[in-house]
């Protein structure tokens, strides 16, 4: 045989061997990314902080005043809703009311005083009294938002990813929350979906173009701004501390100070983050398109655990210690699956699956866990054991919100209120 083919027969042999091992390589390296990480040392409080109980309703008063303020509840956003009686608010339900539409409700509504504000995906802004459901103003502040707005001394604030149809800037507007008039108004270079944080007298929240803004809730003038990596589509959660915590697209999570927006760290992960953080036990939890659940110690940004599931994480996690139940994290996939992990090591306490894929949130009310499919579903399990309590064919992404007494049940497009049957003695 020639020199000439048995050379090239050798090169075929040693590319093809170049190609075995290249892709045994890049499917160990998948494997060892996919791979769940738990680092249980890192810092750790067991009793944190707990969310406001809401306040026991006084006969033949009228509507008590409560705010839900912002997504995931308080601001660290934990999605946790304790009850003096744990089981206050479970099933069956009478139907009260409900406020039908054609127009996608992604994010849920806030409450203030007695009133629900519901920003929906066309841009409209609904004011809606919690206990009739009558609509007591709207206005159109854009042409297309995906977030929930919040509220704060009578003002509802919004922000926005298009100002109108076409454009390629968003939009945050505060609102009078007794009749719905503008207080101030500021464009924005690029499109914001993040929910909006307010603290002492600060708005927060961030954008489509990584600028992560802090602006002043009375007149909407800058305070400062920070610059990620990548978008910055989720809310922002704050410790007790008042240090900010979110992620972005390209797979940071970062730590900067409310007062000044300076960093205080960054971490690299995997995926873009959708979901809006969770702060709780000295701990920050998120969840990834890599399929991966996240948590970082809060005040050193080391990883402290990484759990797999088998499909995106867009959802943001609840957080909590229900009665007789230990620090959990809950949070849904798209692999048709609901996820309870301890909170310390990530490891999972229970796995349920469910209808559909998970889109959304979770949250916690006294001791039931809720979820909503895009199968068009919203489902209520024990928070201690994943056990099936309740299941409507309503809902597709966020849940539920609560004022105590009542829940708020997001449908695709519509908002229905329930309210605990009495219970026969």
């Amino acid at each position: 045989m020639s020199r000439g083919p048995r050379l090239r027969r050798w090169l075929a042999w040693l590319a093809g061997l170049g190609s075995t091992f290249l892709i045994a390589a890049a499917a160990w390296a998948l494997t060892v990314r996919n791979q769940d990480i738990s680092n249980p040392n890192v810092e750790f409080k067991n009793q944190p902080g707990r969310p406001p109980v809401p306040e026991p309703r006084r006969h033949g008063k009228r509507e008590p005043s409560f705010e839900w303020a912002v997504y995931g509840y308080n601001k660290q956003r934990t999605r946790e809703f304790p009850l003096r009686d744990p089981s206050a608010l479970h099933p069956p339900y009478n139907h009260m009311w409900s406020d039908r539409g054609s127009v996608l409700i992604e994010f849920p509504p806030v409450l203030g005083r007695r009133a629900l504000f519901i920003l929906k995906n066309n841009g409209a802004l609904y004011a809606l009294s919690r206990r009739t459901g009558r609509v007591l103003w709207k206005r159109k502040v854009g042409s297309l938002a995906a977030a929930s707005p919040a509220y704060a001394h009578n003002t509802v604030y919004a922000v926005l990813l298009q100002r109108f149809k076409g454009s390629d800037g968003g939009r945050i507007i505060a609102m009078d929350a007794q009749n719905g008039r503008v207080r101030w108004a500021r464009k924005l270079p690029s499109r914001a979906e993040s929910s909006p944080l307010i603290d002492h007298g600060r708005v927060y929240f961030g954008s489509e173009d990584g600028t992560v803004y802090s602006l002043n809730a009375r007149d909407g003038s800058l305070r400062w701004t920070f610059q990620a990596a990548g978008a910055v589509k989720a809310g922002l959660a704050m410790d007790h501390q008042r240090n900010l915590y979110f992620g972005s697209y390209g797979g940071q999570v970062y730590s900067v100070r409310a007062r000044d927006g300076s960093q205080r760290w960054s971490a690299s992960a995997g995926g873009n983050f959708y979901s809006t953080p969770a702060v709780a036990y000295d701990r920050v939890y998120l969840g990834s398109t890599d399929g991966n659940v996240y948590s970082f110690g809060a005040a050193s940004g080391r990883l402290a655990w990484r759990h797999g599931t088998g499909g995106y994480v867009y959802g943001s996690p609840a957080v909590a210690k229900v009665p007789h139940g230990r620090p959990t994290v809950y949070i849904g996939s798209y692999d048709n699956k609901l996820y309870a992990l301890d909170a310390r090591t990530g490891r999972p306490r229970w796995t349920r699956s469910a209808e559909g894929k998970i889109s959304g949130g979770t949250v916690v009310i006294g001791d039931l866990v809720f979820y909503s499919t895009l199968a068009r579903t919203t489902t209520a399990v024990g928070a201690r054991t994943g056990r099936f309590v309740w299941r409507t064919r309503k809902g597709a992404f966020n849940p539920v919100v609560s004022d105590g007494h009542r829940l708020f049940l997001m449908g695709y497009s519509s908002v229905f209120a329930l309210k605990p049957k009495k219970k026969r003695s």
